[in-house]
């Protein structure tokens, strides 16, 4: 063999050694992919009579793959029944306010049932009073009827560094409550007014969708939470359960065949992207629901804006 069979040898072994490696990263590339999408499978091609089961989880922002979805189930046949899985502190009033309009919207096909796992609150509340029954635990988290603005005075840090922030404005109230500025009684009575009509929509919802008056209803609407069991004595919940008491009242009230399989469904995101995003993610232990790295380490809180309908804006924060 001469030394230039053994350099054309050795880079022929080099070669077929970076293939292999490149063939097997691809091959488990592959199965990571196929193992989260085989077991989305039964969700993405259900088929045949089902329950459809759809997850209100995370801080509710306005979503309209969420909304599509809701439509498409109502117009699905297939789809008997659905169950709004709820794991919420609420969030946007509007995202709230559409969600819950798709949700009655969706009642008016086919029977809905808000299952509240460890926290409805909120706007999450919102959404589960568009159903035709609410079921939660006995140590379920609900309530907290109400609306929030929130703004920050930075007015101090500044004098302290030493910076000012002058504006020109067309009016007074224009741009306030300002970060940079203590709010003027002014800005604090516009704000409060528009919170206030906020919420005496929500609590014209929950008036309009419980069996409760309206005095009995502001009297619960002042942020406080309840566990289930303590919201099923006051009338915001119907039963105390989980998938047994929904299937038990989906097949004694509404006919649904016990024979029929609860199938979970999502929400269709654009293009492939998002699957292998939320297949990273859930590999990283992050959220799989998360659009963004930021949002995934730091959650959807950061990026909300407007008024909020939220049990704690902030981790480790309890203003109602």
């Amino acid at each position: 063999m001469t030394a230039q069979d053994w350099i054309d040898r050795r880079r022929l072994r080099r070669k077929l050694g970076f293939w292999r490696l490149a063939a097997l990263a691809l091959v488990l590339l592959a199965l990571v992919a196929g193992a989260f999408y085989l077991g989305g499978a039964e969700r993405r091609f259900p088929g045949g009579a089902q329950i459809a089961s759809v997850k209100i989880s995370g801080v509710i922002t306005e979503d309209d793959d969420r909304l599509k979805l809701l439509e498409k189930l109502g117009q699905d046949p297939s789809v008997q029944a659905v169950v709004l899985k709820i794991n919420s502190p609420g969030g946007t009033t509007v995202g709230g306010e559409t969600l819950y309009h798709a949700v009655r919207r969706l009642a008016e096909k086919k029977p809905v049932v808000a299952e509240i796992g460890t926290l409805g609150a909120s706007a999450a509340y919102m959404v589960a009073l568009g159903a035709d029954r609410i079921v939660a635990h006995n140590s379920s988290i609900v309530g907290s009827i109400g609306v929030i603005f929130q703004y920050a005075d930075a007015s101090r840090l500044m004098e302290t560094v030493g910076v000012r922030l002058d504006a020109v404005r067309s009016g007074p109230l224009k741009a306030e409550p300002s970060p940079f500025a203590p709010a003027p009684a002014e800005a604090i009575e516009m704000i409060r007014r528009l919170v206030m009509n906020s919420y005496d929509w929500f609590v014209g919802i929950v008036v309009e969708r419980r069996p409760l008056d309206e005095a009995v209803v502001r009297r619960l609407a002042d942020g406080s939470i309840f566990t289930g069991e303590q919201g099923l004595a006051n009338g915001l919940v119907d039963a105390l359960g989980g998938d047994v008491e929904t299937r038990r009242w989906l097949e004694e009230e509404k006919g649904v065949s016990p024979a029929l399989r609860v199938v979970e469904h999502e929400p269709s995101r654009k293009g492939g992207l998002p699957f292998f995003r939320s297949a990273v993610f859930s590999v990283l232990g992050l959220s799989p629901d998360a659009e963004t790295l930021s949002e995934a380490l730091f959650g959807k809180g950061a990026q909300l804006d407007g008024l909020l309908s939220l049990w704690q804006p902030f981790p480790g924060r309890s203003e109602q």
